[in-house]
């Protein structure tokens, strides 16, 4: 007897749907060689920090007490509900679970979580707990959920161990996810007194849209001069604009330079006319279709996610959480099958061959998204669901059209005497072929009718211009900054045809990505709604919140930018590739957050940050004697809501505030004095000491 384990009912149902007659069980279904039973997603977590190093009795709230946390074996245990109490549906499922894989007459366990490293140890992990004694387990890999392919798949099973290195990936990634989570979480938040969301990914995407929205914040926006020369010819106006650049204050170089180029004869030294056809986009990978998405229809990531998600369990889409725009090599018969029924309902396709869709090189574990033979009823289909679904499969359509997008390349070259060659390039389609199934169409740009040798009138004259500020993210351009956060944006467009994209999968399959198509969605949901960032079309900006985090991060010293981010997604590739162990992995990050809770080093009251605790009493108030205590933005009397209204920044001027300072202000009426300030308005740097004069907090500069 087999025993399948599904990763969610949905996908045990499609299985069933594909293998033949099920009858309904409690908790699985029942076949005459066969048990189909399921997870519900996650049905174990990490076990939380408290299990490895328990609080003393009675204590309930965070501390440092137990940190850091570095288990030598990380535990799973069933997950619980929100507020820690027992989910009796996980439990009830696990039980049932645990009671088939240790039935006598099953002798062979099947996998069938997601098609991905997360699928693939929701299950394992689920197994591992089931089973008493040792039985031979496999794999079924689902790139779609139609029936046919469950039945392909179930005939091909491999042995699960095939898949060990990627779960060792899954749980490497897990484990150090947990380390990054858990540890500086809950140090940033005992620091701080607020709630602070530190993940190894959460953060640098935060950074990112916080950088961007400080630049925009902070540009200053510069005049200069380009020159430029807008004149008819032949009745049809030819706009000429010079690479030449002059400053805000150099407009009388400009002018002699338009009458430099004015007093020279302009002519038409070449017109290249060029029959070509213009080559679709590529298919989808997830982040690109993502942005198509966006980009057309404002649609957040996580509804587009949760919509090509549906249409998967529902048959109609390939599986959707992949990085690849490419198809195997292995599927060319699949695709065929696909075209045929795309040919039945009247769609111009035909088969082709060629490498820039076929290409194994550039797929790491799934293929790029297609429709499936399996083709929807549209009228079943909600709108937001047939907008994806439609751009999936016109995609498809565009990739396979048997019709070429036919158009007239033109290329005028005009010299201006010797100073200054122009290039005009224009476009004109001439038959539209797989355009007319693809959005993502290119516009005509009519040239100027002229011929070799023609003089063209020019009259060059200075433009006032000003630089313009970096723009916010939105979904297109973070999801392409997360992808590769490393190259410029300028050069990640949409669609790449025709250009060499080697690089960008090289560095893909190196792991230099923030976050991966399957989770990244859920972190950036995750920052909207921890209220760090928000999304407004398809815009993203900071919110308060987000940039509170990332200053408190900056001053507390815990540097997680992209850097670090992508050199233990790196880490985590090997261990994919089988070169790295999982413990030698998850060391390097124990190493990283170790460094966090290193004692600080003893400094002179001059040179000393040490801003302590939420909560920790550093004295006495002056006004009214109360303590005064650490709060979310520095040193505040606890009693102010009697009015006492003493409060001291633990920042200012760029410098960090110690609790030694401020004790010694307390009882003394001045600091000692602070090296390090740097003024708002010069951005010089200088020293002083701080004295209290009455509730407020002023520099003092007679102590130098």
């Amino acid at each position: 007897m087999i025993l399948i384990i599904a990763e969610k009912p949905s996908l045990a149902r499609n299985i069933a749907a594909g293998l033949g007659d099920f009858r309904r069980r409690d908790g699985y279904l029942e076949g005459e060689n066969c048990l189909i039973s399921w997870a519900f997603g996650h049905l174990f977590s990490l076990a939380d920090i408290e299990h490895y190093n328990p609080l003393p009795e009675g204590e309930r709230r965070w501390t440092m007490k137990n940190l850091p946390c570095f288990p030598t074996e990380f535990c799973y245990e069933l997950r619980r509900g929100s507020g820690g109490e027992r989910d009796y549906g996980v439990q009830k499922q696990f039980g049932i679970i645990e009671q088939l894989c240790n039935r006598p007459d099953v002798d062979t366990i099947v996998n069938a979580g997601d098609a991905d490293r997360e699928g693939e140890i929701i299950v394992r992990t689920c197994v591992n707990k089931a089973l008493k004694t040792p039985k031979a387990q496999k794999r079924l890999w689902l790139p779609d959920q139609t029936p046919e392919t469950v039945r392909a798949a179930f005939d091909e099973m491999n042995d699960d161990s095939d898949y060990d290195n990627l779960a060792s990936e899954g749980y490497a990634r897990t484990y150090i996810d947990w380390l990054y989570g858990v540890n500086l979480t809950r140090l940033a938040t005992l620091r701080t007194g607020a709630l602070l969301r530190v993940g190894r990914v959460i953060v640098p995407i935060v950074r990112a849209i916080y950088e961007r929205d400080m630049a925009i914040k902070n540009f200053v926006p510069e005049k200069y001069y380009s020159i430029a020369s807008k004149e008819q010819t032949n009745g049809e106006t030819v706009e000429l604009q010079s690479k030449l650049k002059f400053g805000g204050n150099e407009y009388n170089k400009a002018l002699a330079k338009c009458a430099d180029y004015n007093a020279c004869t302009a002519k038409v030294t070449d017109v290249k006319r060029k029959k070509d056809s213009i080559s679709p986009g590529k298919l989808y990978s997830l982040s690109k279709l993502q942005n198509v998405l966006g980009k057309k229809y404002k649609m957040s990531m996580a509804q587009s996610l949760e919509i090509v998600q549906k249409l998967y369990e529902e048959g109609y889409l390939t599986y959707p959480r992949t990085n690849s725009e490419y198809l195997a090599t292995a599927e060319k018969d699949k695709v065929k099958k696909i075209l045929s029924n795309c040919s039945k309902l009247g769609y111009p396709v035909v088969f082709k061959d060629k490498k820039s869709i076929f290409d194994d090189s550039k797929i790491e574990s799934h293929s790029a998204i297609t429709p499936t033979y399996k083709i929807p009823d549209k009228s079943r289909l909600s709108e937001s669901e047939m907008q994806v679904y439609s751009t999936v499969f016109r995609r498809f359509i565009a990739v396979f059209c048997s019709e070429d997008c036919l158009a007239e390349k033109v290329e005028i070259t005009i010299a201006v005497g010797d100073l200054e060659t122009f290039t005009l390039k224009g476009l004109s389609i001439k038959e539209k072929g797989w355009m007319k199934y693809d959005d993502a169409s290119q516009k005509d740009k009519i040239l100027p009718e002229l011929k070799k040798g023609d003089a063209v009138n020019i009259n060059f004259a200075p433009v006032e211009k000003e630089t313009s500020p970096p723009k916010h993210y939105t979904i297109e351009t973070l999801n392409n900054y997360l992808k590769n956060p490393f190259r410029e944006e300028k050069a990640m467009a949409e669609d790449t045809v025709g250009v060499d994209d080697a690089e960008e999968y090289r560095a893909m399959l190196e792991g230099v990505e923030l976050g991966t198509e399957a989770t990244r969605t859920g972190i950036i949901d995750n920052a909207r709604n921890s209220g760090y960032i928000q999304l407004k079309k398809d815009v993203y900006t900071i919110l308060p919140d987000g940039i509170y985090l990332v200053e408190s991060l900056e001053r507390m010293g815990i540097n997680m930018d992209k850097f670090k981010t992508s050199e233990m997604g790196r880490a985590l590739k090997r261990v994919f590739r089988g070169e790295n162990g999982v413990d030698e992995t998850v060391g390097l990050a124990k190493d990283e957050i170790a460094q966090y809770f290193a004692p600080l080093p003893e400094l002179s009251l001059e040179e000393d940050t040490d801003t302590g605790f939420f909560g920790d009493v550093v004295g006495k108030c002056p006004l009214c004697a109360s303590d005064v205590r650490r709060n979310k933005f520095g040193y505040g009397c606890s009693n102010y809501k009697s009015g006492c209204k003493l409060q001291i920044s633990a920042y200012i001027c760029g410098r960090a505030i110690s609790k030694r300072n401020v004790a010694l202000m307390l009882e003394s009426g001045r600091t000692s004095v602070i090296k390090g300030f740097v003024s708002a308005r010069t951005g010089k740097s200088f020293d002083a000491a701080l004295r209290l004069e009455g509730e407020r907090c002023v520099f003092d500069f007679s102590l130098k």
